[in-house]
């Protein structure tokens, strides 16, 4: 899911407006957390699931506050 939420910053530092980044950067983030639900559910094992859901939201909630931080100074 870093590499989905990084891929989406990227996109929408090059593709949306500065007024609309943030809202944007929720979606992707939003999309993060269903994704990794899907993603854990589609592996079918019980074991570790909590700590690798929250190492992939983290890890996503991470990228995408570093792209708000940045586009907070540009």
């Amino acid at each position: 899911m870093w590499a989905l939420s990084l891929v989406g910053t990227v996109i929408i530092g090059a593709v949306a407006a500065p007024e609309s980044r943030v809202t944007w950067l929720a979606i992707v983030l939003a999309a993060c957390v269903i994704f990794t639900f899907v993603v854990q559910l589609l592996i079918h094992r019980k074991e570790g699931f909590v700590a690798r859901a929250t190492a992939s939201m983290v890890g996503a909630l991470v990228v995408v506050a570093a792209a708000t931080a940045i586009f907070a100074f540009i």
